[in-house]
């Protein structure tokens, strides 16, 4: 099983499609000190662009995101799974969220040059609970994130 699995928070909001739009906003961040476990992005729409941003201090970003004048939407709930890379390792995972019928709405993942992965996987807000329990996780129904 993978060394480090949980729920974490994340939020998003939307930028356009154009060269800068996401580094502009990630430098601004950058100033305020904002540190993230995850990012993604992807296309959203005709000229939109999602950026997910999966922090380490959720409170910090949402301050920093006030201060910027920056809307963003959330906090949703996602799975982040760290661990050793292995072959098979992501089948494992997936087949932990299948034995269960929990459907993945999204996943992405990257190994590293040390012999590690992270995967993030996003499900609907209707599985956090079962999720969490089959992956060993958390027990509080809230899932409230520490």
């Amino acid at each position: 099983m993978p060394d480090n699995i949980r729920m974490v928070d994340y939020f998003y909001t939307c930028v356009d499609d154009k060269p800068g739009e996401g580094y502009r906003l990630l430098a601004r961040l950058k100033r305020r000190e904002i540190n993230f476990l995850a990012f993604s992005a992807f296309p959203s729409g005709p000229g939109q662009v999602q950026l997910n941003f999966f922090p380490s201090d959720y409170e910090a970003l949402q301050r920093a995101a006030g201060e910027l004048n920056v809307q963003l939407m959330g906090p949703k709930k996602a799975v982040l799974i760290q661990g050793d890379d292995k072959m098979g390792a992501l089948a494992d995972v997936f087949r932990t969220f299948y034995d269960a019928g929990i459907n993945i709405h999204a996943a992405s993942c990257v190994c590293d040059d040390r012999g590690g992965y992270g995967l993030v996987i996003w499900i609907s807000p209707k599985d956090y609970e079962e999720a969490a329990r089959v992956l060993g996780i958390y027990s509080k129904p809230d899932l409230a994130t520490p």
